[in-house]
């Protein structure tokens, strides 16, 4: 009798263990998913921004459309995304385009002493600078949550209950070209 008991014990251990897995790693793709909302909000305001710019941009850059039309169509298809990874993928290409507008602004100077254009571009980068934060903030919690999954036991139960790896938020392999160039200073 004692050894059915001893039985039904470790029984009732296991499973409120695999009930504590589950729930830890419930509460880190929560964490996760909340801090992808402090994103959103930014970006929000970055898709907001961008047609502003754009538009103020324009005057100056006629012969630049190309570049125009390269903000706009990486904004939309930002815009359009629904799911993270989308919405990761899109934001690499917006920050790709938004960095071409910048380079080609440089050869503006009419447009870099606009009043208008220097608000929105303030504006712009103060939203960069919140994105950075909730950025790491995610990645934050993306490798916590990843490093749960891989852990092991949870490993065992994390594929039976839908827990993968999630990718992080990173600058993208255009981004990352361009960050490993040397700046370039001029007087």
């Amino acid at each position: 009798m004692n050894g059915f008991w001893i039985g039904i014990i470790a029984v009732v251990i296991l499973v409120f263990w695999v009930i504590a897995i589950y729930n830890a790693l419930v509460r880190l793709r929560e964490n996760r998913e909340n801090a992808f909302a402090d994103i959103d909000v930014q970006l929000k305001q970055r898709h907001d921004l961008v047609p502003q710019l754009v538009s103020s941009v324009k005057g100056y850059m006629e012969h630049e459309a190309g570049t125009l039309q390269a903000v706009t169509a990486a904004r939309q298809a930002a815009v359009g995304a629904s799911t993270v990874n989308e919405k990761i993928a899109a934001e690499k290409q917006l920050d790709s385009a938004l960095s071409g507008l910048n380079i080609q602004v440089e050869a503006y100077p009419d447009l870099k002493a606009s009043a208008n254009f220097m608000q929105l571009q303030n504006e712009l980068s103060d939203i960069e600078n919140k994105l950075a934060a909730v950025r790491r903030f995610f990645n934050s919690s993306t490798k916590e949550l990843n490093v749960s999954v891989q852990k092991f036991p949870n490993v065992v139960f994390a594929g039976m209950f839908g827990f993968k790896q999630e990718p992080m938020f990173d600058v993208g392999e255009a981004q990352r070209v361009v960050m490993d160039k040397a700046p370039e200073i001029k007087f």
